[in-house]
């Protein structure tokens, strides 16, 4: 009964999906107009809730140069807004009597009993609090096998490992946690997580243009491009990845996601209770003031959203909490470093779906620097290795200790500055190097080619210096 109340309540709120074109949709196209040519973003689609009317929009292409259109009915990978459908999954297990918020971990995944991570709350999980940072969750985005098992092998491998704070001590985003709440529902309910969210949440709800990550590849759902050296190249590896699915593989159009908001913003019990809707939209303890259960909260604007990323593709939802407005923007983008972002598109369809003004995305000038600097260091360092070549008889007559040491501390130098760009630079953005380089390829290739030439120019200075001596 419940399932038919909360399509009945997703139709009710958009019954006048179609009406005459409001201003606020006139707002998104302006913005649009101005902000897709900065981004270079092949194709988006966006929805807008506002006190029971659905507008939907859309432009652009699936796959750039294709011709083939992005429809209201495009599927696009959500990337982290499926966190939310994991936490609602949950409160139906708490609902339901199976899940204790406040209970350890271990009294239901028999792989983390008598583990580091074995005390860990529910509630810990769905707040990011668990102690499990984020690059912990971001080992790796790929399925290993792509068999049945990916999920519950992943999280056999977390709960081997000790999280790297101590749990409820701070709030760090990550997918782990994500990951164990996934495996979590599998358990309790006996079903595969990509058959639960389909058949308690996305038929219910009538989301029949959306499906869970199966490590298939979909052919109507819209491809991601990742950033190439000031254009945009399509992600070659299609398949979705079955073991990232509790914290980013749900595939959904925009008017799917709307009526996943208008049910969260109706005030009804009907997926799960109206108390439990307001309860994941607050913050979830001391250490997670600014996260709920599965929703980031912004006080100020009184809302609540979640973004979401994966390679190629940038979305973000967002809905009021005291008012029935929300929206969805969903791009087949990733933000370059400083050029082409599409953030600012993210940012400014989600400020017009609250009824708010959009900010200027700004400069992004100390992003385009870096880009830069890494365009030109390896040539630079090509350049040195030909002027050491030239200079050979200088650096051959260097003796004694200070003239060692000038043949020596450039090697140094440049090892370490290895190590901050292959290392220390994608870690800074909370992945190591393999996984940074699916969103960001040709920044990883800048990376490596900087490090690579560097210390060879080094190498190649010392060498020149000790091999034709007399």
């Amino acid at each position: 009964m419940w399932r038919y109340l909360a399509i009945l309540g997703v139709l009710v709120l958009a019954a006048p999906a179609f009406s005459q074109e409001a201003p606020q949709s006139r707002a998104v196209e302006a913005f649009l107009d101005r902000a897709v040519p900065d981004a270079a973003a092949p194709g988006l689609a966006y929805a807008l809730l506002d006190n029971g009317d659905l507008r939907l929009g859309e432009r652009g292409e699936l796959v750039a140069g294709s011709g083939r259109p992005v429809t209201d009915d495009t599927p696009f990978p959500l990337g982290s807004i499926s966190k939310s459908f994991t936490a609602l999954a949950i409160m139906q297990q708490v609902e339901a009597g199976r899940v204790d918020l406040d209970h350890g971990v271990g009294a239901y995944l028999d792989v983390f009993d008598g583990q580091p991570g074995g005390a860990i709350t529910i509630r810990q999980l769905l707040s990011h609090t668990s102690g499990y940072s984020t690059l912990q969750g971001n080992s790796a985005h790929t399925d290993r096998t792509g068999g049945a098992d990916e999920l519950a092998e992943r999280v056999r491998q977390l709960a081997m490992i000790a999280p790297a704070s101590e749990p409820g001590s701070q709030w760090q985003y990550s997918n782990a946690n994500y990951l164990v709440l996934g495996r979590l529902i599998e358990t309790v309910s006996g079903l595969a997580f990509g058959d639960y969210v389909q058949t308690r949440i996305l038929e219910p709800l009538g989301m029949d243009d959306s499906f869970v990550a199966d490590g298939e590849t979909h052919e109507a759902m819209a491809i991601g491009h990742t950033p190439w050296f000031g254009g945009r190249r399509p992600v070659a590896d299609r398949r979705t990845a079955r073991a990232m699915a509790p914290a980013g593989g749900v595939a959904a159009s925009a008017a799917d996601v709307a009526r996943y908001l208008a049910m969260m913003m109706n005030g009804q019990d009907d997926l799960i209770s109206a108390d439990h809707k307001a309860m994941m939209m607050r913050p979830a303890n001391a250490a997670s003031p600014h996260y709920g259960l599965g929703w980031f909260l912004d006080a100020e604007a009184d809302s609540a959203y979640h973004p979401g990323l994966t390679p190629g593709v940038e979305t973000i939802a967002v809905l009021s909490r005291s008012a029935p407005r929300g929206g969805v923007v969903l791009v087949n983008a990733n933000s370059g470093m400083g050029f082409g972002v599409t953030g600012d598109i993210l940012a400014g369809v989600s400020a017009l779906a609250l009824g708010e003004v959009p900010q200027g995305g700004g400069n992004h000038l100390g992003a385009k620097s870096l880009y830069v600097m890494l365009l030109v260091l390896p040539v630079l360092f090509v350049a040195g290795i030909a002027t050491a070549w030239m200079r050979r008889d200088g650096l051959r007559a260097k003796t004694g200790a200070f003239g060692l040491f000038s043949l020596v501390f450039p090697l140094i130098a440049t090892l370490a500055m290895a190590w901050v760009l292959v290392d220390l630079v994608p870690k800074l953005f909370g992945a190591p190097l393999a996984v940074f380089n699916l969103y960001q390829p040709d920044m990883t290739i800048l990376l490596v080619a900087s490090s690579v030439c560097g210390v060879g120019f080094a190498v190649f200075r010392l060498a020149v210096a000790f091999t034709g001596r007399e």
